[in-house]
């Protein structure tokens, strides 16, 4: 036996092409998806919900290896990188602001512009020749729905070459309906429509994003979900699983404008639920559940209509902050064009969305994500993993995000994470503090 020779791929006979197979001619075309471990970089994200940042509010993240700081004046938000050009201080850690155009730095005193990035002034050193010579990147920022976005992109990534927030979201309805017409349920709502309220959570991943993004739209985990209380809650009766039936089961996206991503035709003759395995004795009868479609798109960001229940779609991000950790955002939007609407939505968000969909049906997922990141943390889970016919949706998002990503992140340098042995992280693990997505304050006393 040791002499024969170990299967890394294995080629599933199933009315599938095999093209549909990971081999290592179809690796080759999505390379640099394999090397994004930091992320797609030149593309928007959600940075936080509104209410995380209250008028004169200052709030540090990290995305995609870069920090960002946010301060909202007069209702507007800025955001600059969270980096000073003196010796790379957070300005987020403590922050300080004299005035309303600027935000300083609370060890030496550098100030920079909100609006342009400059570095207009140093407070014990106004006549520096350094001054109005330097600054900071700033990032785009656009508010709707409840939510703030960021551009997040590389220094010198110009102003005029900034896409519409519109390019980075999943496909709209009922625009799309005709290209992707879906009879079961009603048009998904959007976070660009008239009256969209977007409520939702955000959670740090202990994981790379990728695995997380592949986790959202994989038609293969269905039985990860088969205990949640939802399920059991509402009477459904779930597959085993989803199987392709065609080639053309999946529709990629790669219009010269808009987003870039993929449509699973889910509920229709080009997917097949499974309903027996003769192996193992298993057998389900009488399927009963809610009807959904997912799609996802560049940078990674995942739609699934029709969920948790009609006139309400799920969007999920998976946001890189370092290599090995990502922040997880579970986001549904409904169309409320009155207060009375918003607060109904409001409360079925509380005490019934929330606790039964975005944590319980949703905390399986994290664990799973969770279960697979040892096994590509080094590198090479990529190239040692046996993949089967289901997996064609992983597949050809890792290829179509190859072709269409507009920048790979370079590995964090000078930032928390980038580093797995230092004495910060050591002593943040030894005071109960999980690495995360927000910067930890300086306390006032210090």
């Amino acid at each position: 036996m040791a002499d024969q020779p170990v299967v890394r791929r294995r080629v599933i006979k199933n009315g599938i092409s095999e093209e549909r197979t990971n081999s290592s001619k179809v690796q080759s075309q999505y390379q640099p998806y394999k090397d994004a471990a930091w992320g797609f970089i030149n593309h928007w994200y959600p940075a936080l919900f509104s209410n995380e940042l209250p008028e004169d509010h200052v709030e540090g993240i990290q995305i995609c290896g870069i920090p960002i700081v946010l301060r909202r004046v007069d209702g507007k938000v800025y955001a600059l990188k969270d980096q000073c050009v003196h010796r790379g201080v957070r300005l987020s850690e403590k922050p300080m602001c004299f005035n309303k155009e600027t935000i300083s730095c609370w060890y030496h005193g550098f100030t920079f512009d909100l609006d342009s990035g400059v570095l207009s002034t140093i407070v014990a050193n106004p006549d520096d020749k350094l001054v109005g010579t330097t600054g900071i990147t700033t990032y785009p920022v656009q508010e709707l729905a409840g939510m703030i976005f960021v551009f997040v992109r590389e220094d010198d990534f110009p102003d005029a070459d900034v896409p519409p927030l519109s390019d980075d979201l999943p496909f709209r309805f009922p625009e799309n309906s005709e290209r992707f017409p879906h009879p079961l349920w009603p048009s998904a709502p959007s976070v660009l429509d008239e009256g969209a309220v977007a409520l939702g959570m955000h959670r740090t991943g202990f994981g790379n994003w990728r695995i997380a993004c592949e986790n959202g739209f994989d038609n293969a985990h269905i039985l990860v979900h088969k205990d949640n209380t939802i399920v059991h809650a509402m009477e459904w009766v779930l597959p085993l699983g989803i199987l392709p039936a065609a080639d053309d089961c999946i529709t990629t996206v790669e219009d010269d404008k808009g987003p870039k991503g993929l449509m699973q035709w889910l509920f229709t003759d080009k997917w097949a639920p499974v309903l027996e395995n003769k192996k193992l004795g298993l057998k389900v009868e009488g399927i009963k559940g809610r009807f959904y479609r997912t799609s996802v798109v560049l940078p990674g960001v995942l739609m699934v209509e029709n969920w948790p229940e009609e006139h309400v779609v799920q969007y999920e991000w998976y946001v890189p902050i370092t290599d090995d950790t990502h922040e997880y955002w579970e986001v549904l939007v409904r169309v409320c064009p009155t207060q009375a609407e918003r607060d109904k939505f409001q409360y079925r968000f509380d005490r019934v969305f929330k606790p039964l969909a975005l944590h319980g049906f949703n905390d399986c997922d994290l664990y799973a994500r969770e279960a697979m990141q040892n096994f590509y943390s080094d590198g090479t889970g990529w190239d040692d993993e046996q993949l089967v016919a289901t997996d064609v949706s992983p597949i050809t998002w890792r290829k179509l995000a190859s072709r269409w990503n507009r920048g790979i992140a370079k590995p964090g340098r000078g930032v928390a994470g980038a580093l797995k042995n230092t004495s910060l992280r050591f002593k943040d693990t030894a005071d109960g503090m999980r690495p995360g997505y927000k910067v930890p304050k300086i306390s006032d006393d210090v």
